[in-house]
Formats: structure tokens, C-alpha cells, sequence
């Protein structure tokens, strides 16, 4: 197909829209904006947005993994691990939203699309197929542990570098919403009876 040439005057005001534009990148990834009164030397700010951007993969790789675990769901627990995942889901879809927005008002650019994500992530693909609900449990409980020892390490050095705005969301925002989450799935693998207690033992 032709496309006719942008004319001279094509900076003046029109109703018809402009499609297939293109220009250079506004910033690149992996830096941050040189000039930001947030009272933060640019390299700790380097530092911080190189961090969170690794969270922020981890954190979007967790969050659809729970996505997949409540479609493909299946058993006798079924009703309430459907529903389970996809609350867990809408939480850690906060999360994410909170870790990017720090990112950029930190002056970095966050991580967004899903190739990048992948190529990023720390937490293992899980296959296409369905898979029995002790193994997403573990999937998930494997992907929080992922999550909840970098935030630990990233809380730590965000004190020492001086930088309590992201340590109070990483332990507030990701850290304990993910413990919570840990715990909610971890009592799913209790081995406990359903239908008849085990009877008690007389001591001799």
C-alpha cells in the first residue's frame, strides 16, 4: 500500500489522525533521568530501579501464574482454589502496578512487556498443560519464595543506601501481602483428614 507524504504543513491542526508514527525512544531502559529532587544521588537510584525492575518481573511472572493455576484448576477443591487464585491474582496485580510506579517516579523506566518479562524472570516456566493441585500449590509457594528472599535483601540495602521510601514498599506493598499469600496456600497442603479424624491413641 502507498502511503501519501506528510505534507509541510503537517504540524497544523486536523481532524484526520496520523497513524503509523515512529521516533526514538524518549529514554532508555536502564537509566534514569539525570535531574529528580527526590534528595537521591542518581546511582542510588540506578541501583534501586535496576532492583525493582527484577522485582517487578518476578512479581508479573507470580501474578500469571496465578492466572493460569485458577483457569486450569480441576478437583474436589476446586470451587475454592478457583476462587483463591484469582483473589490472589487481583492482589499481586496491585503489587505490580505499585512497583512500576516507583520505578518511573524514581526517574527509571519499568519493565512492561511479556518477552521482556520472561527473559528477565526468575521464577521457572511452567509447562502449557494442566497440572494436579499439589503441584500448582508448590508452584506458587516456589515463586513467593523467589519474591520474599529478594525483598528481604532489597530492603536491607535500600536502608543502607538511604532510600526509606522503597524499603517501606517493598516490606508494606510486596513483602507481607506475599507472606499472607504464603500462608493461604500453604494450609491447602495440609495432610489432614476431610471425613474421619484419626481416632485417639490411649497412653500406657
Amino acid at each position: 500500500m502507498t502511503r501519501k507524504p506528510i505534507s509541510s504543513n503537517s504540524n497544523k491542526a486536523s481532524a484526520q489522525p496520523r497513524y503509523h508514527q515512529s521516533a526514538r525512544e524518549l529514554q532508555a531502559f536502564g537509566t534514569v533521568t539525570s535531574v529528580m529532587p527526590l534528595q537521591l544521588e542518581e546511582p542510588i537510584r540506578l541501583e534501586m530501579t535496576e532492583q525493582l525492575n527484577q522485582l517487578l518481573a518476578d512479581t508479573m511472572t507470580l501474578r500469571d501464574l496465578y492466572k493460569k493455576s485458577h483457569w486450569q484448576v480441576s478437583g474436589a477443591t476446586f470451587y475454592q482454589l478457583h476462587l483463591l487464585f484469582d483473589k490472589h491474582y487481583e492482589e499481586q496485580n496491585e503489587i505490580v502496578d505499585t512497583i512500576a510506579e516507583r520505578i518511573q517516579l524514581l526517574g527509571g523506566v519499568s519493565i512492561a512487556m511479556a518477552p521482556d518479562v520472561a527473559e528477565l524472570t526468575r521464577i521457572p516456566r511452567p509447562p502449557k498443560g494442566r497440572e494436579e493441585v499439589p503441584v500448582q500449590l508448590s508452584r506458587l509457594l516456589d515463586a513467593h519464595e523467589v519474591i520474599i528472599t529478594h525483598c528481604r535483601q532489597l530492603a536491607e540495602l535500600a536502608t543502607k543506601l538511604g532510600d526509606p521510601g522503597t524499603n517501606d514498599l517493598v516490606v508494606s506493598d510486596v513483602l507481607r501481602p506475599s507472606e499472607l499469600q504464603v500462608w493461604f496456600l500453604s494450609e491447602h497442603l495440609v495432610n489432614a483428614p476431610m471425613v474421619e479424624a484419626e481416632p485417639l491413641r490411649q497412653s500406657a
